[in-house]
């Protein structure tokens, strides 16, 4: 499957006194979203009602975090009349107080986010000094009390012709609708991962248009829908939940995780070679870039040192930030970096710190070139053409391990008087 294009890093024609020292912005896969979030709008539910409806509003659906497309490399969107059985005439209808003072717990509501407004699109929706075509996503997995709904939601779909395209990674798609598709399914499974309170284990409620979960202090169990998301009328009086600590102190609100991890090329000392590791898992011949989390009280240069020290044995000096990339599976920003050995014999390798790679090995400058040249792919996929059985094979251009390649190899660190990379 051809590798898409990249997204255009941000204001690439502007000349500023930062583009001229430090280079042109890198944008990498899954991030330059065409959306402008808008995020202060997510607690105003006029502003959202009247997005929810709009004509021009698209909708992207999933079904146990699978999207809705018409193949793995185009995404399809539904509108508002499709959705409208599932989430109800205007879940919004009601103000965020007005919803948690009503929760009930045995009511299933949908689980919709407000991505934002596609500003490039003139369709006619506008907001006060906002415009563009908004955007949602919304969960259809059938389950709890919306189940048949959702289970008749995707089956029309499916006699379109359509799919819901299962698989951890979908990196065949346009650059725009990659970035719109991880955002999306980032926050959904955030949301599917937190149902309860940390603090006292009782079911939360999704609010700031799927950007934020509350623990309610009061629970409706006994309520009945009538008709809207989110209408309900006491049978009796709402049960006060237990004391919770969430509901103590400056906020009561869960937000949505993102876990730093690092990840970076390594120069030898001399700069001629690169430091690559491999997985047990992965196919024959196929290399890659050391990686892995940042701690807590810890910074990204001493998370690089330490991550290449625990799996290679290698010990570094100067590190430096190349650029970064969301990863929705689930919720990571990788931090591209590049670091440089320290040179007098700290460039040999050992593997016995931590057994997470099968190999690690220091590889030529023109090896690792070539095989950006020829020998690209997602794992299980085939090489690109002029591929020779055994050479070296790296990740496609959509991971940011290639990006930092093809900066060592391209020129990234080359002493200019003028226009410094670093």
């Amino acid at each position: 499957m051809p590798q898409p294009e990249l997204p255009k890093a941000a204001h690439l024609e502007v000349d500023s006194m930062l583009s001229r020292k430090f280079g042109k912005e890198v944008a990498n896969y899954f991030s330059g979203s065409p959306l402008n979030r808008v995020s202060f709008l997510r607690t105003d539910h006029p502003f959202l009602s009247a997005a929810l409806k709009h004509p021009s509003t698209s909708f992207l659906i999933f079904d146990n975090l699978s999207p809705l497309a018409k193949d793995p490399t185009q995404l399809e969107y539904v509108n508002f009349d499709d959705v409208k059985p599932l989430i109800g005439e205007d879940p919004y209808s009601k103000s965020e107080e007005a919803m948690i003072a009503e929760y009930n717990s045995t009511i299933t509501i949908p689980q919709l986010l407000f991505l934002g407004l596609d500003e490039s699109k003139r369709s006619g929706f506008e907001h006060n000094i906002y415009y563009g075509s908004p955007y949602f996503a919304l969960d259809v997995t059938p389950k709890g009390s919306v189940k048949s709904e959702a289970e008749k939601l995707i089956e029309i779909m499916k006699s379109r012709g359509l799919q819901f395209v299962e698989g951890r990674m979908h990196m065949s798609l346009p650059a725009s609708q990659a970035a719109i598709y991880a955002q999306a399914r980032a926050l959904l499974d955030w949301n599917a991962r937190n149902p309860f309170c940390a603090g006292c284990g009782q079911p939360t409620l999704s609010i700031n248009a799927g950007t934020k979960r509350t623990c309610p202090p009061k629970d409706m169990a006994s309520a009945t829908n009538k008709s809207a998301i989110g209408f309900t009328t006491a049978e009796r009086p709402a049960e006060e939940r237990p004391d919770c600590v969430t509901r103590k102190g400056i906020s009561n609100l869960c937000f949505p995780r993102t876990d730093p991890t690092v990840i970076m090329a390594v120069l030898s000392a001399d700069s001629e070679r690169v430091l690559l590791g491999r997985q047990k898992r992965w196919p024959p011949y196929w290399y890659s870039t050391l990686a892995g989390f940042v701690e807590p009280a810890e910074s990204v240069e001493e998370a690089v040192r330490r991550e290449v020290w625990e799996e290679s044995g290698v010990k570094l000096g100067r590190v430096v930030i190349h650029s970064t990339q969301p990863w929705p599976y689930p919720a990571n920003l990788m931090i591209g970096a590049i670091g440089q050995c320290i040179s007098g014999g700290e460039e040999k390798i050992h593997l016995k710190h931590d057994p997470e790679l099968e190999n690690a090995k220091w590889v030529s400058m023109a090896e690792v070139k070539e095989a950006l040249e020829v020998g690209t792919s997602g794992l299980g996929e085939h090489a690109g053409p002029g591929y020779k059985e055994g050479g070296l094979r790296l990740p496609p251009r959509t991971a940011i391990a290639n990006q930092l390649l093809t900066a060592v190899t391209g020129g990234f660190l080359e002493e200019r008087s003028h226009s410094p990379k670093i």
